[in-house]
């Protein structure tokens, strides 16, 4: 039988401790000769094919109008190593410093967009804008994943994800249920 637990009312602003769709990104682009990194946590898978994946990217970000403009972006998953990293980057303004130099990033180029990948991520996925319906009203973007690639190891890497308050929670252990699956499913 399930188990309940005594719950305790929560701040309605508190939620994305506990709903944060995935795993913290790093999003580089390029805007004429500049460049620049975020770090994002919202963003969701919306579709499978084409691959497609909508972001908040808030408007007075340096990024939002580079971005916006270019069209293009490349989403690059760090894992645990870079923690520090990711939340320096995402205290910093890429219209105040080059982040790639001041945190000793390599910017590689991408395949199908112009905005660099970042080498040090275990993933980094090219991104195009599919959609732009939803920026002025919710700064939502929808991106369609034109080109990616993963690191060969490990398989399934140890991500960050964002709790609120500074804090950060590391992908856990893998739970197979492959028996129960079935395709188109989930």
């Amino acid at each position: 039988m399930p188990q309940t637990s005594t719950k305790q009312n929560l701040p309605v602003e508190r939620v994305r401790r506990y709903l944060e769709p995935g795993p913290i990104v790093l999003v580089s682009s390029r805007w004429r000769d500049s460049t620049n990194i975020m770090t994002m946590g919202w963003h969701l898978v919306m579709e499978f094919s084409p691959s497609l994946v909508g972001c908040v990217i808030a408007a007075g970000n340096h990024s939002f109008e580079m971005i916006r403009q270019s069209r293009e972006c490349v989403i690059n998953l760090p894992t645990t190593h870079l923690t520090d990293t990711v939340v320096k980057i995402g205290n910093t303004s890429g219209a105040e410093i080059d982040k790639f130099a001041e945190f000793g990033l390599t910017a590689l180029d991408a395949d199908g967009v112009s905005a660099p990948l970042i080498a040090e991520c275990h993933g980094n996925f090219a991104c195009r804008l599919y959609d732009d319906a939803l920026i002025d009203k919710y700064n939502f973007f929808v991106f369609e994943v034109v080109s990616a690639q993963v690191a060969m190891r490990p398989d399934l890497p140890e991500t960050i994800h964002y709790t609120g308050d500074g804090v950060f929670t590391v992908s856990g252990k893998t739970i197979s249920r492959r028996h129960l699956f079935r395709p188109g499913m989930l």
